[in-house]
């Protein structure tokens, strides 16, 4: 099995890869999807967020806020250590149980925080990096529905450029058209599936 991190700044689209790659037949968890279970309604990670952020992060129901715990979470970094002490070691074991029922060759993580310490975390074969010029991530989060401030915030709050390059074994541009992509993520995928399967490319069976 090749263990893939697909990661990539906010509006970068890796998702739209991870889509991509799942229709070709990888196994993709997205760890973003895997982090909202973890926060489901009275989980425990739930009760220690609200523990720990009390009523910032509470509606008037008293249940959790998710879009207070978003903007609180990205507007401090005192606040969002905490909350990823929390809720990281919780993601990381679901998601590593998911990769281990995986029965395809090629398993992809979706994963946007990812740097030099989680990539170790994870042992990722392979790292892919989705990228796109600052300018227009943030034109495609605001086409998204947010806010320009609030996705300056949430990129603020990621790894660099710089760091994601330097882990990245791989660099998928994305500054085209859907037509464009779907192009690199082919050549991308019969480049990983050679490297899972450990045929050249062409010669897979």
């Amino acid at each position: 099995m090749l263990l893939v991190g697909l990661t990539g700044g906010l509006g970068s689209g890796k998702s739209t890869v991870g889509r991509m790659l799942a229709a070709r037949g990888a196994t993709v968890v997205d760890a973003d999807r895997v982090a909202r279970e973890v926060l489901s309604p009275g989980s425990p990670a739930v009760q220690a967020v609200m523990a720990r952020f009390g009523p910032k992060v509470s509606d008037r129901n008293g249940s959790l806020d998710r879009q207070a715990l978003a903007r609180l979470a990205f507007s401090s970094e005192e606040d969002r250590r905490a909350l990823e002490a929390i809720t990281h070691p919780l993601i990381r074991d679901r998601v590593t149980t998911l990769v281990a029922a995986a029965t395809t060759p090629l398993v992809v993580v979706e994963i946007p925080l990812l740097d030099a310490a989680r990539r170790a975390q994870y042992g990722f074969d392979v790292v892919v990096l989705v990228d796109a010029a600052a300018p227009t991530r943030l034109r495609r989060a605001e086409e998204r529905g947010l806010s320009r401030s609030d996705a300056e915030a949430r990129a603020a709050a990621q790894p660099s450029d710089a760091e994601r390059r330097a882990i990245a074994e791989r660099v998928l541009v994305n500054e085209g058209s859907l037509a464009d992509l779907e192009d690199r993520v082919g050549a991308l995928w019969s480049e990983l599936q050679a490297e899972a399967t450990g045929a050249p490319p062409g010669l897979r069976p």
